[in-house]
């Protein structure tokens, strides 16, 4: 529950240094003329399975240090979601490079670790989060596993 007239959580620390990664890789550009704001992540992602690695390996190593400074297992689970998403679809090429552009997973960690402290959110073990996510991976590897029998079927009746 958020207090009235609270403060706003300021980090410090180490965790003032994750924000500002998490800023120079999401927001530290503005498009001249517009509110559009970009960071290196895209930047670094024009560079085919290099960018994409490096991308995922400093979002990985700010959530192991939000991890570090005690955030709780639900938290943890849907940051390394927003990363888990940021990696996969940003591999695609051409719509992963648009993608990044809009997606900006280190920042979405840093708004949920700042929600965490400041109004308590996400508190918990994060099962119910995790049976989701569950469901849905499993639900889309069904869906592949159909549609990659479709097309099976469909080259094996062309001979």
């Amino acid at each position: 529950m958020a207090i009235k007239n609270q403060q706003p959580v300021i980090l410090t620390g180490r965790l003032k240094w994750v924000e500002r990664i998490a800023h120079l890789f999401d927001d530290q550009f503005t498009v001249p003329g517009t509110k559009f704001k970009f960071g290196l992540d895209p930047i670094v992602n024009l560079f085919p399975v290099a960018g994409d690695a490096a991308g995922f390996l400093v979002g990985a190593a700010l959530v192991l240090t939000m991890a570090k400074n005690g955030v709780s297992r639900k938290v943890l689970i849907l940051m390394m979601l927003n990363l888990l998403i940021d990696g996969l679809i940003g591999a695609i090429p051409l719509i992963g490079t648009v993608f990044d552009f809009y997606y900006k997973a280190n920042t979405r960690n840093i708004n949920l670790l700042k929600k965490h402290y400041e109004e308590g959110k996400y508190q918990g073990s994060g099962t119910g989060t995790l049976v989701i996510i569950v469901l849905v991976l499993l639900l889309f590897l069904a869906l592949f596993t159909y549609l990659s029998y479709k097309v099976v079927s469909y080259v094996v009746h062309l001979f």
